[in-house]
């Protein structure tokens, strides 16, 4: 099944060197004003092809949207948008030969010989363009209910940005963000990532890195204990999301070395409101909101297609082989998933708010 979600479900189709990749989002409210430059704008954050530490594959990314848009609103019909590949080159590929670290072995044991594996077919990452299409109609709708998302790049290699402030994170900080075309709170930091980027490249290797992203807005009470939980329903979209491979809510891990006196978030007043001196735990408690910021960290790994020679089997002929992958790649694939991230999140959220009997905007 490629369906995800509760009030919104949403379902994404197409391979990378098919003719087209896309998503149905079915449950948006009606009523909704889109504003497609802004969804354009968020479609190029994640576009490839735009600099040289990116995949030199151009693809223009407009988004055609076939259905539940009417009038400059949404009808509350399901919403379809489709994005064309145009700049695929497929030649590159061999199907005999599985790429490490690509789902070309598994795609082959799950589907079998005529499974589509030209860049990585329906397990490719280009499949989150539509994924971020979805997204960007999400952040306008939590919008409208106060909620914002944001996300930077909080480590590539031994490079790390200055982290979110957990507790006085706010929505200017995160839609600052929106407009860099490289996501960093530090750009000094930010230009020795980006140099690293480029001495991976040079070397025909890849580098991972770290996304941090953060929720605010969101009102105490959403979600739900055990299965429905918010860290259960963000961490299956994150792990939707080509190349994420680990995620952390607040401490996270660093709650291993921590007291129960330093992990708790201790309660307060302000303005009639209740509020956390800290935020250890990520604005969830019993898998519920609490109303301070949701922040949590994903991590990315190296771009698995890289230009070393690699050992390999051949799947036609049953025997170990070599393999060196050609086509165009990105060194790192991190600065453009922060945009993905965030798309991701805010579908989560929107899931969320509509859970909780949000109506329709009229």
């Amino acid at each position: 099944m490629n369906t995800w979600g509760e009030k919104i479900k949403i379902s994404i189709f197409g391979e990378s060197h098919g003719a087209a990749v896309g998503i149905v989002l079915d449950g948006i409210p009606s009523g909704v004003e889109l504003d497609l430059e802004e969804i354009k704008r968020e479609m190029q954050r994640r576009a490839p092809g735009r600099n040289s530490i990116s995949t030199p594959r151009a693809e223009a990314d407009e988004v055609k949207i076939l259905s539940g848009f009417f009038d400059g609103k949404t009808t509350g019909t399901p919403l379809a948008g489709m994005i064309l590949n145009t700049n695929t080159i497929s030649k590159h590929y061999q199907k005999e030969l599985v790429r490490p670290g690509h789902a070309d072995y598994t795609g082959f044991m799950r589907y079998g010989m005529s499974h589509d594996y030209r860049g990585g077919g329906h397990f490719s990452g280009r499949l989150t363009a539509p994924l971020v299409f979805a997204g960007a109609v999400a952040k306008q709708v939590v919008a409208a209910y106060g909620v914002t998302v944001g996300a930077h790049i909080l480590r590539i290699g031994e490079f790390w940005d200055t982290a979110f402030d957990a507790v006085q994170v706010d929505a200017e900080q995160l839609r600052t963000l929106w407009q860099k075309e490289f996501p960093v709170l530090d750009w000094q930091t930010g230009d020795k990532m980006q140099r690293e980027i480029v001495r991976q490249r040079d070397q025909l290797n890849s580098i991972g890195g770290i996304v941090e992203c953060a929720v605010v807005g969101m009102p105490p009470g959403l979600g739900a204990p055990f299965f429905g939980s918010v860290e259960s329903r963000i961490s299956s979209m994150m792990f939707s999301v080509p190349a994420v491979k680990g995620i952390e809510f607040g401490a996270g891990f660093g709650f291993a070395e921590m007291t129960g006196k330093e992990a708790n978030d201790e309660f307060y007043m302000k303005d009639g409101c209740v509020k956390t001196y800290t935020n250890h735990n990520a604005g969830i408690n019993g898998g519920i909101t609490n109303g301070m910021p949701v922040v949590f960290k994903a991590v990315v790994k190296p771009t698995a297609s890289i230009a070393q020679k690699q050992r390999t089997v051949d799947i036609e002929k049953m025997k170990d082989a070599e393999i060196e992958v050609h086509g165009r790649h990105d060194p790192c694939i991190t600065h453009r998933a922060a945009v993905v991230i965030e798309a991701a999140t805010a579908l989560v959220m929107l899931d969320l708010l509509l859970d909780n009997g949000a109506e329709g905007i009229r």
